[in-house]
């Protein structure tokens, strides 16, 4: 269902930035909570493109329809950004789960702070992006379930790391199955799919984590 993984570059500013390129090979089911084909629904390709620690356009999913444009990108997909260097990413297999997570730490938060509490700036790379691709297709609540093991491993990778967070305020996660056949009614983390795609996203973060993590922008 996924072809190879593709390492690309786009000119901005002057520079060479990175992208990952996953083109389909065949349409996916997928469900996301990217900036651009967030939800559930039939997807035909996912980018994660790094972007510097300045940015601030308030309209990241037109942003990213570019980039795929430019990427000769047809029908949905989805897009994802980050101020890490998507070169360092980090690739998990188990039991027929595979995941890749590019990890930046750099601004770790609790997800539940103290009422008015604000968060403070982001000035170091704070997101981890998930993409994870399962051989069997789930159930529209089965996925819902599969995103939330995957933040659940994902915490539990932070604590293994002792760094006191749950992630970061910008974390995305997209999970990718086959569109048809029958369809697994569950992804917890004790279920078929759950418990491969949970161990295989704790030990890609905890990977990542364990980096020295350098915003792409002071490279």
């Amino acid at each position: 269902m996924l072809g190879e993984l593709a390492l690309t570059y786009r000119a901005e500013e002057g520079r060479e930035v990175p992208m990952l390129v996953w083109r389909l090979d065949r349409p996916a089911l997928a469900i996301s909570s990217g900036p651009l084909g967030g939800g559930i629904g039939v997807r035909h390709w996912v980018v994660n493109a790094t972007v510097p620690m300045s940015y601030r356009r308030d309209d990241p999913e037109v942003h990213l329809g570019e980039l795929a444009d430019r990427l000769g990108l047809h029908g949905p997909g989805v897009g994802l950004l980050t101020g890490v260097d998507v070169t360092e990413v980090v690739t998990a297999d188990d039991g027929g789960v595979r995941i890749w997570a590019t990890v930046g730490l750099g601004a770790p938060i609790w997800a539940a702070e103290a009422p008015g509490r604000s968060l403070r700036p982001v000035d170091h790379v704070g997101t981890v992006n998930i993409v994870a691709l399962l051989p069997e297709r789930l159930g529209d609540a089965a996925l819902v379930n599969a995103v939330a093991t995957i933040t659940e491993a994902k915490a539990q990778a932070l604590r293994e790391l002792g760094l006191p967070a749950t992630g970061t305020a910008t974390d995305a996660v997209t999970v990718l199955c086959p569109p048809d056949g029958p369809a697994a009614p569950y992804g917890g983390p004790r279920s078929r799919w759950g418990a491969p795609l949970a161990r295989a996203a704790c030990r890609a973060v905890r990977e990542g984590g364990a980096r020295p993590t350098v915003p792409w922008s002071q490279r």
